[in-house]
């Protein structure tokens, strides 16, 4: 959804402004900038939250000297302007202290991740928008856990504009995230928290 109906682009400190005043008056409804433009993602359900409960369990048993933030605001697309939320921030504990809201996520941010939400925008979201804005911020791996088909997604070498690996498998096989991370998923519970 484009919140923006002139064409207009907004800039990051508008958007910031608006996004603030949306949060206290929607509730299940998340924001994000893109190319300049108020990008919406409704609430996580059940099932989404407990991905996100998994992957924090085996990120602090792998690598306890990380945690996985969840919602953290972060700056992506610095040519294009945009801010994103990713459903979770993996980073050294602590290492966002002092950053502010929106924090720049350039050699703090070793993974973003996303779990595909059941909404008609989750394709242009998180299959093409966030992962050419992740590596433009230089991201070294954005893990997608897509429900709609299935699949987990590991985007790793970011050049700057797009990553140059992409491995898919589906749920149920093992696979491993490229270092900084190096932490590896068993994928076969994913198969119960899908629709």
């Amino acid at each position: 959804m484009t919140a923006v109906s002139d064409g207009r682009e907004i800039v990051p400190e508008e958007f910031e402004e608006a996004a603030e005043v949306l949060v206290e008056h929607l509730t299940g409804i998340r924001f994000g900038l893109f190319d300049g433009k108020i990008r919406s993602k409704t609430g996580p359900d059940p099932e989404h939250g407990r991905i996100i409960e998994w992957l924090t369990r085996i990120c602090i048993q792998a690598r306890p000297e990380l945690w996985l933030y969840p919602e953290q605001g972060l700056k992506v697309q610095q040519y294009r302007r945009g801010r994103a939320r990713p459903d979770g921030v993996l980073t050294e504990s602590g290492a966002l202290l002092g950053r502010g809201e929106w924090a720049e996520p350039e050699g703090a941010v070793p993974m973003a991740l996303e779990v595909t939400s059941y909404d008609d925008d989750t394709n242009a979201r998180d299959r093409v928008e966030k992962p050419a804005a992740y590596a433009q911020a230089g991201i070294p791996v954005y893990l997608l856990v897509d429900r709609d088909n299935a699949e987990v997604r590991v985007h790793s070498e970011p050049d700057g504009v797009r990553y140059e690996s992409v491995r898919v498998v589906p749920f149920g096989k093992e696979i491993t995230l490229p270092e900084p991370v190096g932490i590896t998923l068993d994928t076969e519970p994913l198969k119960d928290w899908v629709h």
